[in-house]
């Protein structure tokens, strides 16, 4: 394959990760206007945000399995062309049982194009060198993108009505299935086997499971009875699953890749790294709206630079590979996005954005030494005609890894506001619940009250809620440190680069 091809595929991969990137951090800036245009009820609204990440989770193995044996670029172009499809219906839904719908249906696409990504990339880039640059740019781009989302929302939403942040997705659908259906190259396992279908439902079922049971306990605590038995039900089917992949010929997943320190270790390390950053992502949405003050398009472009930074990070992850390894590359990665989160516990409820900068760049530039190594690694210790099944495992990683850091970091959060909430003398009883419930329900609370009264509730859930910032990033970072530790074993004598037709016991060694 020639060289402009082999780019030009990376090209239309980075641009379908644009696409997902983006759409998933849209949605939150748009809940506002469409709850005034559809009036959703707050289960139907529960369901609007979240059922997108339920599909888009539970199907992922699936799909990258099914790319493995019909064809990445098939299913890359299918996926994407529904993906445009679900995005116009999602745009011009009449109803909420019509959104939600919609949104089930671009969770069925973003399945099919999360993996397809990594595994075209896996492919194409045959020398080692140049798949972990390529990588580190998709990486790069992934960055930059969950960085862009509220910003193109924060501008469509000031100018249009709510629906036209889906639209947006529509130009971009079209570049990839016009260059893509020349440019992409296709790949199939030549000998996929047959696919075990009852092993489907207990992947979707467990991963499903799972995420809803944390999304849960996220939101209403760990006490409610649907949380003790979706988790139970999803680690049943998870632990029948794996069983049934270790006795058949041509599983969804073989589970022996775990086998390989550098492959479990590196899932490891993305699953703990999402889990800090999408909670953290989420704070600080709030920190930057209802402390500061800020609108949705100003908060989307005061968190910009740390998604920049992270593109950074991803594209020099590459070069400090050859020069360092790769258990001390994420090993730093993760140490300098724990001393972001650190100087996070410096913030007050007086907005120093200087030292927010020099906070987010650091721990941007971290994350992107993260994810760029372990994605690479991920891919380079697992079959090339496997490509598709290893790329799915990187992504229910970061689903899990996301569900995970909301449902305990978010509780952490939610405990210390609540501790430290002084109600002020004379607040009446809902208002009180309102604002002890989340600062969202504070402000609402506020909005209500006479002025003296509002602002001294407002002033004390905001240090309150500050309070808690400080006691959650300094338990993120924590973690952080723990991992890159355990990162920096387990990663010990694997390859800077990995030779792409190894035997497992060269690329790395099982664990014992």
């Amino acid at each position: 394959m020639n060289e402009s091809r082999r780019w030009g595929t990376l090209v239309i991969a980075c641009l379908a990760m644009l696409l997902l990137a983006i759409d998933l951090t849209v949605l939150h800036l748009a809940v506002p206007k469409l709850v005034e245009g559809l009036g959703p009820s707050a289960t139907q609204l529960l369901w609007i945000a979240d059922i997108y990440g339920f599909v888009l989770a539970g199907l992922l193995v699936t799909m990258g399995n099914v790319g493995d044996r019909i064809g990445r670029k098939r299913l890359l172009l299918i996926g994407t062309a529904a993906f445009g499809a679900a995005s116009a219906l999602t745009a011009y839904a009449s109803s909420p049982e019509m959104l939600i719908v919609s949104r089930a249906l671009l969770g069925v696409a973003g399945a099919t194009i999360m993996p397809s990504t990594l595994s075209l990339i896996r492919n194409v880039f045959t020398d080692p060198t140049q798949r972990t640059t390529a990588v580190g740019i998709w990486s790069s781009v992934a960055a930059i993108g969950y960085a862009l989302g509220p910003i193109v929302g924060g501008f469509l939403l000031d100018h249009f009505w709510w629906g036209s942040v889906f639209l947006v997705n529509l130009p971009v659908v079209a570049v990839i299935l016009a260059v893509g259906a020349f440019v992409l190259p296709e790949s199939r396992n030549p000998r996929p086997g047959r696919l075990d279908v009852p092993s489907v439902p207990l992947s979707v079922i467990g991963v499903l499971g799972l995420v809803y049971a944390l999304k849960e306990a996220a939101q209403g605590g760990l006490a409610q009875a649907q949380v003790a038995a979706s988790a139970a039900v999803g680690l049943a089917a998870l632990v029948v699953f794996v069983r049934r992949q270790t006795k058949l010929a041509e599983p969804l997943i073989d589970v022996r890749l775990f086998r390989r320190r550098a492959f479990s270790a590196s899932v490891t390390a993305e699953l703990i790294a999402m889990f800090t950053m999408l909670a953290m992502s989420l704070v600080f949405a709030q920190y930057f709206q209802l402390v500061a003050g800020w609108t949705p398009l100003v908060a989307g472009l005061a968190g910009l630079p740390g998604g920049l930074a992270g593109g950074v990070g991803g594209a020099l992850a590459g070069p400090l590979v050859r020069s360092w390894g790769r258990g001390p590359v994420v090993a730093t990665g993760l140490i300098l996005t724990a001393a972001g989160f650190t100087l996070f516990s410096g913030l007050g409820v007086e907005v120093n954005y200087l030292y927010l900068l020099i906070a987010m760049i650091i721990q941007g530039v971290g994350i992107g030494f993260t994810f760029a190594v372990t994605n690479d690694t991920i891919l380079a210790t697992a079959p090339k005609e496997r490509a598709g099944a290893a790329g799915a495992i990187s992504e229910t990683a970061h689903e899990i890894g996301g569900a995970l850091g909301i449902a305990v970091l978010g509780s952490v959060l939610n405990a210390v506001y609540r501790n430290g909430l002084a109600l002020p003398a004379g607040l009446p009883a809902p208002a009180a619940d309102l604002a002890r419930d989340t600062l969202a329900g504070a402000a609402e609370a506020a909005a209500a009250l006479p002025q003296e009264l509002a602002s001294a509730l407002l002033a004390t859930a905001r240090q309150a809620f500050v309070e808690g910032i400080h006691v959650t990033v300094l338990t993120g970072a924590g973690i952080l440190v723990c991992l890159a530790g355990v990162t920096l074993y387990a990663l010990r004598g694997v390859p800077k680069v990995i030779p792409e037709h190894a035997e497992p016991s060269e690329q790395a060694a099982p664990v014992r």
